[in-house]
């Protein structure tokens, strides 16, 4: 019963200050960037975060429109300037910025730049301010 309990509070811990989403953000931060000091880059990232909560200066997102162009063009290997909705869906999860279980709506279109890297820009921004 005792190990019940303790598993309890800390799942309730880990809820109450969001420290799954967290790592998850970081880690996808890490596989993405790939920096060659990952630790430090870490201690960096959550520091320009406290930064950020204290001032209330931008959030340090772990992607620049630059990187979700390019991301956009891999996807979109045939030029045609649109992707499909699976792409779309990955890509988000890829990024930690969808959850499996996250319900989105195909709505049949195709997904443009502009479509995506709003997307990824509003996902991004809802996540940081979270912490």
């Amino acid at each position: 019963m005792e190990t019940s309990s303790r598993e309890l509070q800390a799942a309730e811990y880990l809820e109450k200050h969001q420290i799954k989403e967290l790592v998850s953000y970081l880690t996808s931060a890490l596989l993405f960037f790939r920096p060659e000091k990952p630790k430090e880059y870490l201690i960096s990232l959550l520091e320009r975060l406290r930064i950020a909560k204290v001032t209330g200066v931008a959030f340090p997102f772990f992607m620049d429109n630059s990187n979700i162009v390019a991301m956009f063009e891999m996807m979109d290997s045939s030029g045609r300037g649109t992707i499909s909705f699976v792409q779309y869906k990955e890509a988000l999860k890829t990024l930690g910025l969808c959850t499996e279980d996250e319900d989105l709506q195909d709505d049949g279109h195709k997904i443009t730049l502009d479509k995506f890297k709003e997307e990824v820009n509003k996902r991004m921004k809802e996540i940081w301010s979270a912490f």
